[in-house]
C-alpha cells in the first residue's frame, strides 16, 4: 500500500510518500520520500511558533515540497490533458478559499501531472496550531477530491508512537515486531504523556502533565538563561560541554568547595517524581529555575560562568523524572515493549540513561523501542505509517468531515 502523508502540525512542512506491507500483525514500511521544511530560522527571533507566521509558511511551501517528495519517489508524471476535466474544479476552490497561495499554486501544478500511483492519502488533524493545521487538512481534501482517492486522519502523536517501528537506517524495508502490551513515553514542547498500548490503534492515556511539557520546560529554561531558540537543543548542548569537565572543575574561577562554603547550590527538584500516579508537572522546576538564577544575581554571580552547570542540572531533573514514570508504569502494566516517541526523545541522555534504566529494571522481559533521531522531530513519514495502520484498518474519513482540531487526545 502507498501512502502520501501530510504534516503541518506546527512549523514544519513536510510530505512524505511510503509504503507498507505487513498488515496490522507485522507491519513494515519503507519510505519513498520525506521532505520536511524547518521554519525555525524565521520564528528564531519571536523566540517561540508564530501560528500566523507557520501558517503562511505551509502555504507557500507545500506545493513545491509536495513536487519533490513526488520527484524523489519516482511517482512524478507530467500528463497532456488540459484542466482537471471532472475532477471537482469548483470543490477545490471552495476548499481552498482561505489559502490563496495554496489555491494558485494547486491549480497551476495539479492539473500538469498525472494522478501518482498512491492508494491513500493521510493528513495530520491534530493535535497542533489549528491555523497550521488546516492549511495540511484543506491540501489533502483538495487532492482526494481531484483524484479520487480514500483518507485517513492521522493523530500527530500516534505518528510519534510509530515512528519507533523503522530501523535506524531510514531505507531500510524491515521492520521491529512489537509486542503489546506496550508503554509509550511521548515528550515534546507540546505534550508529555504516558499512553498504553493494547494494540495497534487502542490507546490509553495513563499519564500526562497537569502542566507544562517537558520540551516546554527545557525551552523556557534556555530563555531565562538567554540561550538561543530552539532552547532544547541548547540546554543539552551546554549539559554535554559540562559533563566534559573534570570532578574538579573550576567554573568561573569557583571551585567546589568554595561553592559549597558561600551556599552556592545548584540543585533542583524533580517534581512529582514520588507520586503514586503516572503525571508529570514541570512548571514547578521552571519556578525554581528563576528563583535559583535570581539568588544568584543577587549575590552578583556570573550565571553565564554557571550556565552548563545548570544546563546539566535541568536535564539531569527532566530525564530522571520522565525515566522513573516510564518504568513505573511498565511494571504497573506488565509492558512487552517501551516506546519513546516525540521531539525530545532526541535528547542523548533521555535516550543513553532510558536504555540502562530499562536493562537495570526490567531485565529482559521488555524491549525498547527508540526512534531515528531523524525521525523524532515533527514529519510526514510517521504520520504516512500511522496512517497505513489505519488504513488497514479500513479506518476513512471522508473527504468532507476532515476537520483540524487543536486539542485532540490519543
Amino acid at each position: 500500500m502507498i501512502i502520501l502523508a501530510i504534516e503541518t502540525s506546527c512549523d514544519e512542512t513536510s510530505v512524505a510518500i511510503i509504503e507498507g506491507k505487513g498488515g496490522l500483525k507485522n507491519p513494515s514500511f519503507e519510505i519513498l520520500s520525506n521532505i520536511v521544511l524547518s521554519q525555525v530560522k524565521i520564528h528564531k527571533k519571536w523566540g517561540g511558533v508564530v501560528p500566523s507566521l507557520a501558517k503562511r509558511e505551509h502555504q507557500a511551501n507545500l506545493i513545491p515540497i509536495f513536487k519533490k517528495a513526488l520527484i524523489k519517489s519516482e511517482l512524478l508524471k507530467p500528463t497532456t490533458v488540459v484542466g482537471f476535466e471532472n475532477r471537482q474544479p469548483l470543490s477545490v476552490l471552495a476548499i481552498l478559499n482561505r489559502e490563496p497561495e495554496l489555491l494558485e499554486q494547486f491549480l497551476k501544478f495539479i492539473p500538469t501531472i498525472k494522478i501518482p500511483k498512491i492508494d491513500v492519502i493521510a493528513v495530520t488533524v491534530g493535535p497542533g496550531l489549528e491555523p497550521a493545521l488546516w492549511v495540511g487538512v484543506n491540501f489533502a481534501k483538495a487532492l482526494a477530491m481531484v483524484w479520487d482517492k480514500p483518507v485517513v486522519a492521522v493523530n500527530h502523536m500516534e505518528g510519534h508512537v510509530v515512528a519507533s517501528l523503522l530501523r535506524s537506517n531510514l531505507k531500510s524495508k524491515i521492520s521491529k515486531i512489537m509486542q503489546f502490551p506496550a508503554i509509550a513515553l511521548l515528550v515534546s514542547g507540546g505534550h508529555t504523556e504516558l499512553a498504553l498500548i493494547k494494540k495497534w490503534g487502542d490507546y490509553k492515556i495513563v499519564g500526562q502533565t497537569r502542566d507544562d511539557a517537558a520540551g516546554e520546560a527545557f525551552d523556557k529554561t534556555a530563555r531565562m538563561l538567554e540561550l538561543p531558540y530552539p532552547g532544547g537543543p541548547q540546554v543539552a548542548k551546554q549539559a554535554e560541554n559540562f559533563k566534559k569537565y573534570s570532578l574538579t572543575f573550576r567554573m568561573g574561577g569557583w571551585t567546589r568547595r568554595e561553592m559549597e562554603k558561600e551556599a552556592l547550590n545548584i540543585k533542583l527538584p524533580r517534581p512529582m517524581i514520588h507520586s503514586h500516579d503516572f503525571d508529570f508537572s514541570f512548571s514547578g522546576l521552571k519556578t525554581a529555575v528563576l528563583y535559583m538564577l535570581r539568588d544568584m544575581k543577587e549575590r552578583h554571580v556570573n550565571i553565564g560562568d554557571f550556565t552548563p552547570m545548570i544546563c546539566n542540572e535541568i536535564q539531569q531533573a527532566i530525564v530522571d523524572t520522565l525515566i522513573a514514570k516510564t518504568i513505573r508504569a511498565a511494571k504497573e502494566f506488565n509492558a512487552k515493549s517501551i516506546i519513546l516517541g516525540g521531539g525530545v526523545a532526541a535528547n542523548k541522555e533521555l535516550r543513553l540513561q532510558l536504555k540502562k534504566a530499562v536493562v537495570r529494571e526490567l531485565a529482559k522481559t521488555t524491549a525498547l523501542y527508540l526512534p531515528s533521531p531523524k525521525l523524532t522531530t515533527d514529519n510526514a513519514a510517521m504520520i504516512g505509517m500511522a496512517g497505513y495502520l489505519r488504513a488497514s484498518q479500513k479506518d476513512f474519513t471522508s473527504p468532507n468531515k476532515l476537520v483540524a482540531k487543536e486539542n485532540l487526545e490519543l
